[in-house]
């Protein structure tokens, strides 16, 4: 719909409203909506793949959040698709919060991640 958007135009009334004139604006820009576009493109397509669906997830986030504030502040019809759209990220984000958790996790030493026998293959004498 975003690349749509962006090669028909966003169609508005006759006499816009604030939304319909911030979306003439970002219109005029002529790059914004593509490049937008493009974005959620990649990342539904990388929702396909098990491997790389955690990354997906954390693309979408910023554009769900984005539909969330716009439907909160400006298109308040729309709160039915947004809260849910919102919503599922913050669920996928839960139920993918394994993969995340090395991120969060703070430095390691070689020794508190790394067995024995590999350790003692690495030549530093300490034989079992």
């Amino acid at each position: 719909m975003t690349m749509g958007f962006a090669v028909n135009g966003y169609p508005v009334s006759d006499s816009p409203d604030d939304v319909g004139q911030f979306m003439i604006a970002l219109e005029k820009t002529g790059y914004l909506i593509f490049w937008v576009g493009l974005f959620k493109a990649v990342a539904g397509l990388l929702m396909f793949f098990p491997r790389t669906a955690p990354l997906a997830v954390l693309m979408s986030l910023p554009y769900a959040f984005n539909i969330l504030l716009y439907v909160t502040f400006f298109a308040h019809q729309y709160l039915v698709i947004g809260l849910p759209d919102f919503a599922a990220c913050v669920l996928l984000i839960y139920c993918y919060f394994d993969w995340y958790r090395p991120i969060f996790a703070g430095p390691h030493s070689l020794t508190e991640t790394t067995p024995a026998s590999i350790q003692t293959a690495s030549g530093d004498g300490n034989a079992l």
